[in-house]
């Protein structure tokens, strides 16, 4: 038997991309993560989220920024030919005792497009470009933020009756109306999205633990998200509007133990590698030592990734240098700046905060020394 949550609410869930479209569904109980931890958890599933999303020089004529959400996507049913998956699937280990809860949070990112038009007379005129009070609106590709959640599932209860939760997001238009000097509209700035469907399940199963564990019951978690979006098919572009951009999962439980994929327990390893993840790989998050969630994301990472505390904000590369980053914005011209500006408003954000960097910030940056260890551990270490 399934448990089935019907997520559709067209009062709630058809917000506009000027909010960001966030969108918690399912029973919302923040106050089950530490304040600190969920901090440091939401900093680093937020760097996931958007890493790639937009790359250095910022500017969307560069090449390699007119092929966009290339990581993570849970693409339309209709993909499938291209070998683009539209499932994505997160396994885990968990010990458990009876009662013990879970939460899962999906997180991904939807893309908008944005259209320009003149306005002629009674009529709005498509055009390439709408310059209006000295800014330039070209059509583009921007994305906002979507989040479903289940929170508060008994985890004995997921072995015997999995949860389903059905994702509706109807499509949507947003309309700006940019104004000259003489405050009469010039134009139309049409913000648009495509209708997504998809369902996620969350189940378990009992494992033998070969050995004592420190809660009762070890249990394989399986968090899976399906695209079920009514595509026919079409170029990429179009696909990208049907598709879970950047998708990634975040389980927490505030009792229930997580045993570490990467480096599982020797008399766990059998079970660890077992489990199967499907365009995701799960690592522990939070504080070192702690095994009470789990960042599930399309980039391979370490257990319990930091965000450096020197990072002055998000660069949408983290496999570059901030430092390189940082300093290449700055060499760029002025007709690049402008060019950055009239853009995407987060590569605008990226602009505005380096240019502004105080030098003892961008001194930060140089590096910094984590901790001492005597010569002779190090040696030891390192063998």
């Amino acid at each position: 038997m399934t448990d089935r949550m019907d997520l559709a609410d067209p009062e709630t869930d058809a917000p506009g991309p000027m909010d960001h479209g966030r969108m918690d569904h399912g029973r919302m109980d923040h106050g089950r993560m530490d304040h600190g931890e969920m901090d440091a958890v939401a900093q680093v599933a937020r760097a996931v989220l958007y890493e790639g999303y937009l790359l250095w020089p910022y500017r969307a004529s560069a090449l390699k920024n007119t092929r966009r959400w290339t990581l993570g996507g849970v693409y339309p049913p209709a993909c499938a030919a291209t070998g683009d998956s539209s499932l994505m699937r997160t396994q885990v280990l968990v010990e458990a005792d009876p009662g013990d809860t879970v939460d899962v949070r999906l997180c991904y990112l939807h893309t908008v497009t944005l259209e320009v038009a003149r306005l002629d007379g009674d009529e709005l005129v498509p055009v390439p470009e709408l310059a209006v009070g000295g800014r330039r609106h070209r059509p583009r590709e921007e994305a906002t933020e979507r989040r479903v959640a289940a929170t508060g599932l008994d985890l004995m209860d997921l072995t015997r009756r999995p949860v389903v939760l059905d994702i509706e997001v109807p499509d949507g238009r947003d309309v700006e109306w940019p104004a000259g000097p003489d405050g009469r509209r010039a134009g139309a700035l049409t913000r648009s999205w495509r209708a997504l469907r998809g369902r996620m399940e969350i189940r378990a199963e009992r494992l033998a633990a070969p050995g004592p564990l420190e809660r009762g019951s070890l249990l394989r978690l399986t968090v899976t998200v399906e695209n079920t979006s009514d595509w026919a098919g079409g170029s990429r572009s179009e696909a990208m509007r049907y598709t879970f951009a950047s998708a990634h999962t975040i389980l927490h439980s505030p009792t229930a133990l997580f045993v570490s994929l990467t480096d599982p327990p020797e008399a766990l390893r059998a079970h660890a590698e077992a489990c199967e993840n499907v365009g995701t790989w799960p690592v522990l998050a939070g504080e070192e030592g702690n095994r009470h969630t789990v960042l599930s994301s399309p980039i391979i990472l370490y257990d319990h990734p930091k965000v450096a505390p020197e990072s002055p904000g998000d660069l949408f590369d983290a496999t570059e240098i901030d430092q390189l980053l940082t300093h290449s914005i700055l060499a760029l011209t002025d007709e690049e700046w402008q060019e950055i500006r009239e853009g995407d408003p987060k590569g605008a954000e990226i602009l505005e905060r380096c240019v502004s960097l105080p030098p003892e910030r961008l001194m930060r940056l140089y590096g910094a020394t984590r901790e001492f260890r005597p010569l002779g551990e190090a040696t030891e270490a390192g063998r």
